[in-house]
């Protein structure tokens, strides 16, 4: 029995998209090709609607490229590629929360500094965190501290906050991070004006991972079904011996493309 088939606006009207997108969809790559009636009409079918359920899905975890790049390869017969770079999302999504922990752990254990008695030099400075002055000066370098100058001596005083934003990248260094990622981290202490009002940053990252993970698994689901309606309608395709007059046909849709009014 032939599948039921749907005009563009019956697909864009299921998910609240424009025709345009399912064009524009199509054309990359994101849905699978799709037949033509004689006067040059597209005709989608349930397999497509699977196929767009599934990049929608896939988009709050993965974002638009990426899941973009997993249809297209899906589509392309590369199942390889595809699991592959969602493999990639997972790994990032886990780099980003060992960050999260990293930065939660340096924060818990930094110690307040009374302003009144924050004032140091590089020396003390250097000795109390177990490395060379020069290390301090290219922390300095890279905007991670920021002494003051001794208007007389010239030599670099480091108050209160200097000493803070000193002990967070010292921790975040031993966590293997290096200055370029800890720089938005220091930036966002001292724009809340110290510690304690980041907690709330903190727990808006950690919601935002988690959701990260909770739509992954949403679209690993989705994308299943497509799969499946793929490998279904193959075997069906190869079954009654209608694989290469589907080929055929498409092929011709591309052929004529330039000739026939896009619909």
């Amino acid at each position: 029995m032939r599948e039921k088939l749907q005009r563009p606006v019956d697909l864009a009207r299921q998910h609240g998209r424009s025709t345009q997108a399912i064009r524009n969809y199509e054309a990359a790559g994101i849905l699978p090709e799709t037949d033509r009636t004689p006067s040059g009409y597209r005709t989608y079918t349930p397999t497509h609607a699977t196929a767009l359920a599934a990049y929608l899905a896939l988009v709050p975890g993965h974002g638009n490229q990426t899941a973009t790049s997993i249809m297209r390869a899906i589509n392309g017969y590369a199942t390889a590629d595809a699991l592959a770079l969602i493999d990639e999302s997972h790994a990032q999504l886990l780099e980003d929360r060992r960050t999260l922990r990293a930065v939660e752990t340096a924060l818990r254990d930094l110690e307040p500094v009374p302003a009144e008695r924050g004032d140091t030099f590089v020396g003390p400075l250097s000795r109390r965190l177990g490395i060379r002055p020069a290390t301090l000066r290219k922390w300095e370098d890279a905007g991670l501290v920021q002494p003051r100058r001794d208007p007389r001596t010239s030599y670099r005083i480091y108050g209160a906050a200097d000493v803070r934003d000193a002990l967070l990248t010292h921790q975040l260094r031993r966590g293997g991070y290096l200055l370029e990622q800890i720089s938005p981290v220091i930036a966002q202490v001292r724009s809340a004006g110290g510690v304690a009002p980041l907690e709330s940053m903190l727990r808006d990252w950690r919601a935002r991972l988690d959701a990260r993970g909770r739509a992954m698994l949403t679209g690993a689901a989705a994308l299943d079904a497509y799969l499946a309606c793929r490998s279904a309608e193959s075997s069906a395709t190869r079954g009654d011996g209608t694989e290469g007059r589907t080929s055929s046909s498409r092929q011709t849709g591309r052929t004529s493309g330039s000739s026939v009014t896009a619909r």
